[in-house]
């Protein structure tokens, strides 16, 4: 069978499941208004949560990174791409999260599918939640390690997955997302953490979505849980909350030696861009003297989320500036994204494997900018759409 017929029968058993994707195109600057097919419209679909992506002073520092350090570092960061900017950026994070060290990754995939391989292997365990992020799993695949996975934030079952293999085991490494990326919940890190460390567990926490937008300082969910300076690893994203391009995974000084020696998508990987490191850099600054974006983020997930349970429409179980209305049916969940993208308001549509079958679902996701009334717009639209 040739490519193109391979590719034609796959790509029917999507359509026939309704899981067929196109890409939309969208124009203009990350924000909390975008241009599609020409016509503006309110986005409620993107990550740029506290709308630093496009904040003069970040663009600022990604055009003169460019201009004195070009567009590519020209390598991996073993051979010529280690740049003064990528250690600054590296010792920024580090003080931040209150970590001996972080390493920067080109991407959050990246980092998942580096730092685990690199901690465990043949002989060891890693214990994952069942609503694990796609690059968890597949960093726990490529590790070759044991993978067992517990119901999605039952720490019950967690504790018997621990208490019945931990001390069998050369390592025991237990991941979970710090916010859960379709749900908007957070895990419960008061509890799990202290539960794996009893039982002499490494912790990591990818938290991509609590970075920058969660915690009283925003250092994500493990400050707002109250576990900062207690997990073993922290796994970051520049390209959300602080409005760049990248990751980062921060701990000790000896893990990202590790890291640096052991990680092949680290090793074997062209190193970030200047540019998108100065965006960082400068984005990390705006946020932590700007904490009003947080506390807007958080306002207008709340006003959000208690306008819609006023029509009494769920977003069940986010408690956080990612809001899950699950519609179930994929053709009606698109049907309901192109409804209101015709009235003006752009709020994807997920499917599966991005969730699973039977939840597909709108992902709304605030940003720290958009105001009341747009809020309001969107819980007005989605009020006739789904009550009448």
């Amino acid at each position: 069978m040739s490519v193109e017929s391979r590719a034609s029968a796959l790509l029917d058993e999507l359509r026939q499941r309704g899981t067929h994707r196109e890409m939309r195109v969208l124009a203009g600057a990350q924000s909390s208004r975008m241009s599609i097919d020409g016509r503006e419209v309110l986005l409620f679909a993107g990550s740029n949560y506290l709308d630093l992506a496009h904040h003069p002073e970040v663009v600022a520092a990604a055009a003169a990174a460019a201009r004195e350090y070009g567009c590519a570092a020209g390598g991996s960061r073993l051979i010529n791409g280690n740049l003064e900017i990528h250690q600054a950026l590296e010792s920024e994070l580090a003080d931040f999260l209150g970590t001996e060290s972080a390493l920067v990754f080109s991407t959050g995939y990246m980092a998942n599918v580096g730092v685990i391989p690199a901690l465990v292997g043949r002989g060891d365990l890693v214990i994952s939640d069942a609503l694990s992020h796609a690059s968890i799993i597949d960093g726990c695949r490529l590790s070759r390690a044991e993978v067992r996975v517990f119901p999605h934030a039952d720490l019950d079952a967690l504790e018997k997955l621990l208490r019945q293999n931990a001390s069998s085991r050369r390592e025991v490494l237990v991941v979970v997302d710090g916010v859960y990326s379709m749900d908007g919940d957070v895990a419960p890190l008061a509890e799990l953490v202290p539960l794996a460390r009893r039982w002499g567990a490494t912790v990591l926490v990818d938290d991509a979505h609590g970075t920058g937008s969660l915690g009283a300082s925003g250092r994500g969910s493990i400050e707002l849980c109250g576990v900062d300076g207690d997990v073993d690893i922290v796994l970051g994203t520049l390209g959300k909350s602080l409005g760049s391009f990248g990751a980062f995974v921060a701990g000790s000084r000896a893990l990202r030696d590790l890291l640096v020696n052991t990680a092949r998508s680290f090793i074997f990987s062209c190193a970030l861009a200047p540019p998108q490191v100065a965006a960082a850099r400068a984005a990390l600054a705006v946020m932590r003297r700007e904490p009003w974006r947080r506390e807007r983020l958080a306002q207008n997930a709340e006003r959000l989320r208690s306008g819609l349970a006023q029509r009494g429409i769920s977003t069940a179980p986010s408690t956080t500036h990612i809001l899950p209305l699950i519609v179930g049916d994929n053709d009606a969940t698109m049907k309901l994204c192109e409804r209101l993208l015709a009235s003006g308001v752009y709020a994807q549509g997920i499917r599966h494997p991005s969730v699973p079958q039977g939840t597909a679902r709108l992902r709304l996701t605030p940003m720290a900018t958009h105001r009341d009334s747009e809020i309001d717009r969107l819980v007005d639209l989605l009020g006739k759409e789904l009550v009448g």
